[in-house]
C-alpha cells in the first residue's frame, strides 16, 4: 500500500496481483461540494461512455469477463431509470477492473488505466496531477528496487547454500549454538574469499558503523557473492575440505571481479 498526494488530497494505492489499484473513494472525495464519494463514482458509472471504456478494458484484460451481460448494461445506459452500483457491475459480469475493499483501507480501487479515466470525473486538471504523482511514485519504487536488489542478490543462493552445509557438514545431535557456529564458518570463508577478512575483523576495524561486511558490498561484490553461495555449496556437496574451498572461492572471486570490472569499464553494467 502506497499513498501519493494530488492537490491536497491523499490518494491510496493498493498492489492486486502485481497490478496497481487506485482508490476512487479517495479521487471522488476530492470533488468539492459533494458530498457522497460513492454519490460520484455511481454517477460515473452510469454514463454510456465510461461503461463502454470498462467493458473494452475488460474485454482486453479479462477471459472471464461477461459480455453478454456487459451489454445488457450498455443499452440501458443514457435512461432516466439506469442506475448502476460497482458492486453489481462487479457481480453481473465478473469484472476485475473495479473492486470493493472493507477494513481499514475500505473503499473502491480501480485499475490504474480506469483510475485515470476516472480523473476526468473530478477534473482535467486532477487527472494530470494524478498521473504526474503516480509516475513520480514508479519512478522512486524503482531506486527503492535497484537498493533492495543488491542486497537480495546475497541472497539469492542462500538456500542452497545452508542445506548443503545442514547435508554435508553439520554432524547428527550438535547443539544450536553449535550449528549457528557452523554456518557463521562457513559464510567467514567467503568472507574472506571475497573481502579478504572475516566478520569479526570487519566489525573490529569499523565500529562506528552499523550493519555488517554485506552491507557496504558494492553491487559487483554482490553479483560475486551470489554466485560464490551457489559455487561453495557445490563444492561441499562434492566434500572438498573447507581449506581446498577458501583457496578456490578466492581465485574464482579475483576472476569474477576483473570481468565485472570490465564489464562495468565499456559501460555496460550500471548500478
Amino acid at each position: 500500500m502506497s499513498k501519493i498526494n494530488v492537490r491536497d488530497t491523499e490518494i491510496t494505492i493498493i498492489s492486486v496481483d502485481d497490478n496497481d489499484y487506485i482508490s476512487l473513494t479517495d479521487m471522488a472525495n476530492s470533488k468539492e461540494s459533494e458530498s457522497r464519494a460513492a454519490d460520484i463514482i455511481k454517477n460515473w458509472l452510469r454514463n454510456r461512455y465510461t461503461l463502454e471504456f470498462l467493458g473494452t478494458w475488460e474485454q482486453i484484460n479479462n477471459p472471464d469477463f461477461k459480455v453478454v451481460e456487459f451489454d445488457h448494461f450498455k443499452k440501458q445506459a443514457g435512461l432516466a431509470s439506469f442506475v448502476l452500483s460497482v458492486s453489481e457491475w462487479i457481480e453481473k459480469t465478473n469484472a476485475i477492473g473495479i473492486i470493493v475493499k472493507k477494513g481499514k483501507y475500505g473503499g473502491t480501487y480501480a485499475h490504474k488505466d480506469i483510475a485515470f479515466e476516472f480523473g476526468s470525473a473530478i477534473s482535467v486538471a486532477f487527472k494530470l496531477y494524478l498521473i504526474s504523482e503516480f509516475q513520480r511514485l514508479k519512478e522512486e519504487e524503482q531506486k527503492q528496487l535497484g537498493w533492495n536488489a543488491k542486497r537480495e542478490l546475497a541472497k539469492i543462493n542462500y538456500r542452497i547454500h545452508t542445506d548443503a552445509i545442514k547435508t554435508n557438514l553439520i554432524p547428527p545431535m550438535l547443539t544450536s549454538q553449535q550449528i549457528t557456529f557452523v554456518y557463521a564458518s562457513e559464510a567467514d570463508v567467503l568472507n574472506v574469499a571475497l573481502f579478504g577478512m572475516t566478520a569479526k575483523e570487519w566489525r573490529d576495524k569499523n565500529s562506528n558503523l552499523k550493519g555488517n561486511i554485506r552491507d557496504y558490498a558494492s553491487i559487483n561484490e554482490l553479483i560475486c557473492l551470489s554466485n560464490m553461495e551457489n559455487i561453495n555449496a557445490l563444492l561441499i556437496n562434492d566434500k572438498i575440505p573447507q581449506s581446498e574451498r577458501l583457496i578456490k572461492l578466492n581465485k574464482i572471486a579475483i576472476q569474477q571481479m576483473k570481468v565485472l570490472s570490465e564489464i562495468e569499464d565499456k559501460k555496460y553494467l550500471k548500478e
